[in-house]
């Protein structure tokens, strides 16, 4: 049995078999792709360290919000710019048909900073990717790969754990021979 969604509550009808289906759009081949001609969604994640941010792109009209804020409100403001760099370099009406909702949890403030502005740049071309045209995308991804790589590629790097036998990574415990 098919689990019906909100966008197909009145395309539901009574098989002669009793279970309820799913009827298919005109112009469909299967209800999956009637459920993605509706809601052009993408989704994508950034990462830093130990925060990580999801990032959901639809069809809209230029928002972007970040835990339920407006970017503008997300702290600490001193890094409010790099936050905004993917909508400075590439510009709002590259931003203007889509609505871009990210959740970001992990790590500490500026951890959070880059991986916001990491799922936003990467959330923008998946997007441009699927619904738009592949020279946009490509457009869209050398301005940003141009003034920095880490606005679409992680940044590897982790602090390293610390081991036994010292309160750190190197440093041991003292040690007395008498």
């Amino acid at each position: 049995m098919l689990a019906p969604t909100s966008f197909f509550v009145h395309n539901l009808a009574l098989c002669s078999s009793g279970y309820t289906e799913l009827r298919v759009p005109n112009g469909t081949q299967h209800w999956n792709e009637a459920h993605r001609t509706l809601a052009e969604d993408v989704q994508v994640f950034g990462r830093k360290k130990t925060a990580t941010a999801v990032a959901h792109c639809k069809r809209g009209n230029g928002l972007i919000k970040v835990n339920g804020r407006p970017l503008e409100m997300v702290e600490p403001a001193t890094l409010q710019y790099k936050l905004l760099e993917p909508v400075l370099l590439l510009g709002k009406e590259r931003f203007a048909g889509v609505d871009i909702i990210v959740r970001v949890k992990g790590g500490g403030h500026v951890a959070q900073i880059y991986t916001i502005r990491q799922s936003i740049s990467k959330a923008l071309v998946a997007y441009y990717q699927k619904y738009v045209d592949e020279a946009s995308k490509k457009e869209i991804k050398d301005i940003l790969i141009q003034y920095d790589r880490t606005l679409l590629v992680t940044d590897p790097r982790h602090c390293e754990s610390k081991k036994f036998g010292g309160p750190g990574v190197c440093s041991r415990y003292q040690k007395s021979y008498r």
